[in-house]
């Protein structure tokens, strides 16, 4: 009996459990946690728009300075960070990314770091909040660079890190996020094999961590329709013509554009009405209404169609009413779907349940949030994964969404991030050492 005791022993000091991480991981991971909640609260407190990250970007660029990284670069796509850090032993090249910045919101979380600024947004007056997690997304990137760069001369191989501005868009008449920064050549500096992202989840728990082969987010494109009629009195409606009426036929007609017209068994689709602008007196019919919105698609067919479909119903059914319609559909260019690489997937999946055990690495459904990220993917095999936000005595599916103002992160998941992006890094790059 004594004998077989010791075998099981030695068999479990041998393998420990399924999900056991190495050590090496949460050693370096533990290293910088605190710095990772640190970083994530100071970024937190000070948001910045798209293209506005002046300060975030200094934070970082000094951080990676200090690290000793090489070809540290600012100013790309007007506040995008790229470092690269070269282990001592040759090995294949990967990037990291992370995005910056903030959103037009008016945070309501109550937190002792909660933002207090406030922005001119679209000629309105708006808090500034980081409701989508970017600022858990740069402390963790910030803190995966400082865990790499202290076993450089054991890493084998090279990464690139790109702390990006403006993935929720840059602001308008400016160019920005992924895409411009891919134009400004930082895969023509450094291409490297593979590229990962992650991004923090509401309707997850955390503790958990959400991932799809293949197509994972959706395409996302803007809308831009102005229906002008001509101002008249509010006590005498048949003395102009009313924009606001047939801007709300357009809006209820444009949800048959998804319910009757595209065929959603073969693939989902959403149209969106995010703002409606138009008047500014109770007795006064305007001259226009501006419509502004979101169609996110996963087919490229369906995309195309969802376009000449939305400006049909706005110029017939404006006419309709004796008004005109102005529609841009799209309005600018907007982001592809985001492709997670299959054989890059398969591959890393196995990461992910080294940190979190493989019965909280969630196969996602498809997620009609989009993500500008797809702009690597396409260019090299890219993985990106979700990690759980919520608390875990909380529904997720009942929990503030992501740009809600009462968004919350628990800050478990910023170690969850971390430990994941490093495991990855560390997998990849050692696979074959």
């Amino acid at each position: 009996m004594r004998q077989l005791l010791l075998v099981s022993a030695l068999a479990a000091a041998l393998c420990g459990p399924a999900f056991a991480q190495a050590p090496e991981v949460e050693a370096l991971a533990a290293s910088v946690d605190a710095k990772v909640q640190a970083w994530r609260r100071d970024i937190h407190q000070h948001p910045e728009l798209g293209n506005r990250e002046t300060r975030t970007a200094k934070l970082v660029a000094d951080h990676l300075t200090a690290l000793g990284f090489e070809d540290v670069r600012t100013g790309i796509a007007t506040t995008g960070v790229t470092a690269v850090l070269r282990g001592g032993k040759p090995g294949p090249r990967i990037a990291l990314r992370a995005d910056m910045d903030a959103l037009p919101v008016t945070e309501r979380t109550g937190l002792p770091f909660a933002s207090k600024v406030t922005t001119t947004f679209r000629g309105e007056t708006t808090g500034v909040m980081h409701a989508c997690g970017h600022d858990a997304h740069t402390g963790i990137l910030m803190g995966v660079a400082e865990a790499l760069a202290s076993v450089k001369d054991e890493l084998a191989g090279e990464v690139l890190f790109i702390f990006q501005p403006a993935e929720e868009g840059p602001p308008d008449g400016e160019e920005g996020g992924a895409e411009e920064m891919l134009k400004q050549g930082i895969f023509d500096r450094f291409k490297p094999e593979a590229v990962f992202g992650l991004h923090v989840f509401s309707t997850l728990k955390a503790g958990t961590v959400g991932y799809r082969s293949g197509p994972l987010m959706a395409a996302s494109d803007r809308f831009n329709i102005v229906i002008k009629g001509r101002q008249t009195h509010g006590s005498r409606p048949w003395g102009g013509v009313d924009p606001i009426v047939a801007a709300a036929d357009v809006i209820g007609t444009a949800q048959t554009i998804v319910s009757r017209r595209q065929n959603i068994s073969k693939q989902p689709v959403v149209v969106s009405f995010g703002a409606i602008k138009g008047g500014i007196r109770y007795n006064i019919i305007p001259d226009e209404v501006e419509l502004v919105g979101t169609i996110r698609t996963f087919d490229e067919d369906m995309r195309q169609q969802v376009f000449a479909d939305l400006i049909n119903v706005s110029e017939s059914v404006a006419h309709a009413h004796g008004a005109t319609a102005v529609a841009q559909v799209p309005d600018t260019k907007g982001n592809p779907v985001t492709v997670n690489h299959p054989a890059l997937t398969t591959r890393m999946v196995p990461s992910l349940e080294k940190v979190v055990g493989a019965d909280d690495v969630i196969e996602m459904d498809l997620t009609m949030g989009a993500e500008d990220f797809s702009f690597y993917a396409n260019e090299v095999p890219g993985f990106f994964f979700f990690v759980g936000a919520t608390p875990p005595d909380q529904d997720p599916l009942k929990a503030p969404s992501n740009h809600s103002p009462e968004f919350f992160l628990d800050e478990s998941a910023l170690k969850v991030g971390t430990r994941a992006l490093l495991q990855l890094t560390l997998d990849y790059l050692h696979e074959m050492d």
